[in-house]
């Protein structure tokens, strides 16, 4: 038997445990049911159970979901908004997301897969200090008219450039 303040009542009949927690006015609860004497506590249920949920929410409260965020690019893209993008990119990665990039192909522009695979090493060069793609070794295939690939934060070498920068900063 554990008293509401967490000590111990010592070994007695459940009868007697009822009792006490009916003077006291609060919840005899059975902890652990399967043991050679069952372990009971006295403590106010409905407050338990209020704590409980609280906790449950403020953990809810502080979990990052992660989305998957879709950026489009086509071939006949300007350099600016290649950047611009990029900089979007790397701005979803850097809080968690994971970023999918599709490049479209419009009519004609199908038999021209190199140029899309080229744009695609393009922006693995630019994302691949701080993410890599989901399937590693899978090869770029074409899903109708696009190419698709997901980048996902990579923390291992995120970490690794936290530590090179600190190691630069203690040597200037």
């Amino acid at each position: 038997m554990i008293g509401e303040n967490g000590e111990q009542l010592g070994v007695m009949s459940p009868y007697e445990a009822m009792r006490i927690a009916n003077e006291r006015e609060l919840d005899l609860i059975e902890i652990v049911p399967n043991s050679v004497t069952p372990v009971f506590k006295i403590m106010d249920f409905g407050k338990y159970q209020y704590d409980k949920t609280k906790k449950e929410k403020l953990q809810r409260k502080h979990q990052h979901s992660v989305q998957v965020k879709e950026l489009r690019f086509h071939l006949q893209i300007d350099t600016h908004d290649f950047e611009f993008k990029m900089r979007h990119a790397r701005h979803f990665i850097e809080e968690g997301n994971k970023v999918k990039i599709v490049v479209v192909f419009r009519g004609r522009q199908k038999i021209y897969k190199d140029q899309g695979n080229d744009m695609l090493k393009k922006i693995n060069e630019q994302l691949s200090d701080i993410a890599k793609t989901e399937q590693e070794n899978k090869e770029n295939k074409m899903e109708g008219n696009q190419i698709i690939v997901v980048y996902i934060p990579d923390k291992s070498r995120k970490q690794s450039k936290k530590i090179e920068e600190n190691l630069k900063t203690k040597t200037e």
